[in-house]
């Protein structure tokens, strides 16, 4: 992608925690939010990780370079690919993608995995299918664990964190079976935040979503089954 003084330019990554920074809303994935990760390794090289993609603009593109570029793009749903490919090409990272969602990149390198994948000692991405046949979630070990959700789990009018069910949502039990999932494969020791890819404005200036793991065990998903989709 060429950028000219013409392009439009978004508002700069704000800081979540010291290494986390959440970017403003895409357009280009329905006004999703992208979160980047700055990680290095025992050697000290960078192992940055996006989290979906941003506006892809030269405030993204000069923001990513100060930080020594990017490592991993990992993406959680359909919705957040973007511009993923020009991404890619452009900054020669990795791109990380549940198996049933890669043919969505047909001619861009990618890394797939099925169940879950883990890319450092701190971060692992987790199969979470419901929302699309390939949503995920990523996992980053640090700040008492936080738990980037995509759209399988959302702030709600109250700031919450639920499972939306949506006109399209592919598969709603499936759906509410890996939140289940996830209510018991972590603790209150290990899932402290969550930082979800859509509805942030419902956070009301909240940068995550915090008290995450006792938040998802109060869900009445016996009540969620039942739910009606939301235009």
């Amino acid at each position: 992608m060429v950028f000219s003084p013409s392009s439009p330019v978004s508002k700069p990554p704000r800081s979540v925690f010291e290494s986390i920074y959440a970017f403003a809303p895409n357009r280009d994935t329905l006004g999703g939010t992208a979160y980047f990760i700055v990680e290095k390794d025992s050697q000290g090289r960078a192992q940055n990780l996006l989290v979906d993609t941003p506006p892809w603009d030269e405030t993204t593109r000069q923001f990513l370079a100060e930080q020594g570029g990017v490592r991993w793009l990992a993406i959680t749903h359909r919705t957040a690919l973007g511009k993923a490919a020009a991404l890619q090409k452009h900054l020669g990272c990795e791109v990380v993608i549940q198996e049933q969602e890669a043919y969505l990149l047909p001619d861009t390198p990618k890394t797939t995995f099925h169940r879950s994948l883990s890319l450092t000692p701190h971060l692992e991405v987790l199969w979470t299918p419901g929302y699309s046949p390939g949503s995920a979630c990523v996992y980053y070990g640090c700040y008492g664990g936080v738990l980037f959700s995509g759209r399988h789990l959302l702030p709600n009018r109250q700031g919450h964190p639920e499972p939306l069910r949506f006109s399209k949502t592919f598969h709603w039990p499936r759906h509410l079976c890996q939140v289940e999932a996830l209510r018991t494969r972590f603790s209150p020791e290990t899932l402290a935040h969550l930082c979800p890819a859509a509805n942030t404005g419902f956070l009301r200036g909240q940068r995550t979503i915090d008290n995450a793991y006792a938040q998802l065990q109060a869900l009445d998903l016996d009540a969620l089954r039942a739910a009606p989709a939301l235009l």
